[in-house]
């Protein structure tokens, strides 16, 4: 139980990877809040629970859980959400800001063409949101003296896959590494870590959802793989547990890639 006593907030938290560190920190003893712009997300792609909602997953493991559906680029329903969690638990020790994602994407979502309300809606739900929540969540952490913040970059934010495709995505991810990094510079000194995680290609719901499993699509993917596989929700919870616990002391302001040597330096 290397999080016992700890409160742990996780965006994007009611399906696919977010679910996955939800219960994964549950599991090893923190408290939950699962924020979601909707706390049912896991029906949209048919992922099965294991109780009537992530909140009960988690109390199911022995954990309290609390649901609360906010829009993270909306800065009054974050600190909102932020207030909440400090009135129902007292104290807030982990962020982990998971919401975001690559939605809706234009025919012409290149570099050159991108249309300007896409790129606007994919860096605020990707990279506005995530310092939203680092700033609703930083008084408290530094207060506290302590406090673990991962936020959630991309391969795509590390590589531009040489081609322009994907420019907002790419670039809201980028920000979110350089970011992280600046933040770490100034929370480090209250003894609070802040690191980032840029998974690859992964089998959450909504890329099985969208053909990601389908025998042509992993065909294509793992040639570029060199462990062989694509990746699962829990391969990145694993690293989420490394940069919560104090296996990570010594560690902050870093993007560490979760795919499988996909993207090799």
């Amino acid at each position: 139980m290397k999080l016992a006593n700890k409160v742990a907030l996780v965006t994007g938290g009611a399906r696919g990877l977010g679910r996955a560190y939800v219960l994964h920190l549950a599991k090893l003893g923190a408290d939950v809040v699962i924020n979601d712009v909707d706390l049912n997300a896991a029906q949209e792609y048919d992922e099965e629970l294991t109780a009537e909602s992530v909140a009960a997953e988690v109390e199911g493991l022995g954990r309290r859980g609390l649901g609360i559906e906010a829009d993270v680029t909306n800065k009054d329903a974050v600190e909102a959400m932020m207030q909440e969690t400090i009135e129902a638990f007292g104290q807030i020790d982990i962020l982990v800001n998971n919401a975001g994602g690559m939605l809706h994407a234009p025919p012409n979502n290149s570099a050159a063409t991108a249309p300007p309300d896409h790129y606007q809606y994919i860096m605020d739900i990707n990279l506005t949101g995530t310092i939203f929540c680092c700033q609703a969540a930083a008084p408290y952490m530094q207060a506290a003296r302590s406090g673990r913040i991962v936020n959630t970059a991309s391969q795509a934010g590390i590589w531009s896959g040489r081609i322009g495709g994907g420019m907002a995505y790419k670039v809201a991810k980028a920000g979110v590494i350089h970011y992280t990094r600046v933040l770490a510079a100034e929370l480090g000194p209250h003894n609070i870590h802040v690191n980032c995680i840029a998974p690859g290609f992964t089998l959450s719901s909504r890329a099985v959802a969208g053909g990601r499993n389908s025998p042509e699509v992993r065909d294509r993917l793992l040639r570029d793989i060199p462990l062989g596989r694509l990746g699962v929700p829990e391969d990145c919870a694993k690293v989420v547990e490394f940069l919560v616990t104090d296996l990570s002391d010594y560690v902050t302001g870093q993007c560490i890639p979760v795919c499988g040597g996909y993207v090799a330096f």
